[in-house]
């Protein structure tokens, strides 16, 4: 009986640990198999990073990067993408295809469009200036769609313009499929760029003076009926009085985005002691870290800046240049030349001495009123002294 009981025990031993292998082994296999799948999907949910993706910090006036990491990852640009809008309309306002005062009338495809919006209802009419306050203040995609197919006639068609345009400022990295940022539907791809490009993109707009004039804009009224109120998502904002302040001294734009799948992104400048910063983040997980991390690199390149004109103190502070014809700039970026050295002013001119008497006539007179100041001398020495 002890025997048998010593034999059962060793087989139950043996199958436990038999089927401990086995389990162990299938596990193993199983992630081999699938380890490929498992993180296809999970890089679908997001490229967000903490602290993110990739950032960059540039001299706004000569476009020297001050600062980089990570700056030629691909990422979701989402509503920061707008920029790229806002060009492409200022270059029309300043090329005269356009005025602000041009009535836009959203169609029924701009008012259907989903995420941040300013409601617009079909055949709803705002000025060109009005909906791009909404676009940039509000980050509103239906005033986005409605503005590019009024310029293009479509969505298509404005996309190829951002995508021409990229391509002219040398966003090599960068191809827009949205006219909004938001995220793709079934078949349609994401809108992908990268922190360098989108710095390029930012030093272009920064040549244009109204770029900054929306937005700065805090908050602002878009309807009376129904009352509706604008406001800005970036809390950067040096005026910035929203519930999550995270102000800092100087800052006067750009643009904020985010989507669950590329996490928060923020083009943002600021200007101290007539210096000029700019900052881009991608993928953040949390906007709080996005904005502590812009927060950190715009004071880091401010000091920055301001070191290096301290050190050259006799250099002009550089301009960016300023294509004439902006739809053929050319990549990179660029700096506008110094200005060549200006001529001497001209001598004051010598005035001739008077004509009439000759040059021998006043030597005549000189020589004679010298004999008679001599002869008056000698009878004064002459005279008897008293």
């Amino acid at each position: 009986m002890k025997k048998f009981l010593q034999t059962g025990l060793l087989v139950l031993l043996v199958g436990t640990v038999g089927t401990g292998w086995a389990a162990t082994n299938t596990k193993k296999a199983a992630a081999k198999s699938a380890p490929a799948a498992t993180t296809k999907r999970a890089a679908s949910d997001s490229v967000a990073r903490d602290p993110y993706l990739g950032a960059i910090v540039v001299d706004a006036a000569d476009g020297r990067v001050i600062l980089e990491d990570n700056a030629d990852a691909r990422g979701y640009p989402a509503s920061t993408l707008k920029l790229m809008n806002l060009l492409i309309i200022l270059e029309k306002l300043e090329g005269g295809a356009l005025k602000l005062t041009d009535k836009v009338t959203a169609t029924a495809e701009a008012s259907k469009v989903g995420g941040t919006q300013v409601w617009l209802r079909d055949n709803e009419v705002f000025s060109v200036d009005e909906m791009l306050y909404a676009m940039m203040v509000q980050s509103a995609n239906d005033a986005a769609t409605a503005l590019a197919i009024h310029i293009a006639g479509s969505k298509e068609g404005f996309i190829e313009l951002m995508n021409q345009r990229a391509k002219a400022l040398g966003m090599d990295h960068t191809i827009f499929h949205s006219v909004h940022g938001l995220p793709p539907s079934s078949g349609q791809e994401h809108d992908l760029s990268t922190p360098r490009d989108f710095a390029r993109l930012c030093l272009e707009l920064l040549k244009h003076k109204d770029t900054l004039r929306y937005t700065s804009t805090v908050e602002r009224p878009f309807r009376v009926a129904p009352e509706t109120i604008i406001r800005n998502h970036n809390h950067l904002l040096e005026n910035y009085r929203g519930s999550k302040p995270h102000n800092f001294k100087g800052c006067d734009g750009l643009k904020t985005g985010y989507i669950k799948s590329g996490g928060y992104c923020i083009a943002t400048t600021a200007m101290a002691s007539g210096n000029r910063v700019v900052v881009v983040v991608f993928g953040s997980l949390l906007a709080e870290v996005r904005d502590a991390k812009a927060r950190e690199l715009m004071s880091k390149g401010l000091a920055d800046i301001a070191a290096w004109r301290a050190k050259h103190p006799a250099a002009p502070a550089p301009m960016p240049a300023v294509t004439a014809n902006a739809a053929a700039a050319t990549p990179g970026l660029a700096v506008q030349p110094p200005a060549p050295p200006q001529p001497m002013p001209a001598s004051p001119p010598i005035v001739p001495a008077p004509t009439g008497i000759s040059g021998a006539m006043i030597a005549i007179i000189v020589l004679s009123g010298a004999v008679v100041i001599l002869v008056g001398v000698l009878f004064v020495t002459r005279r008897p002294r008293d």
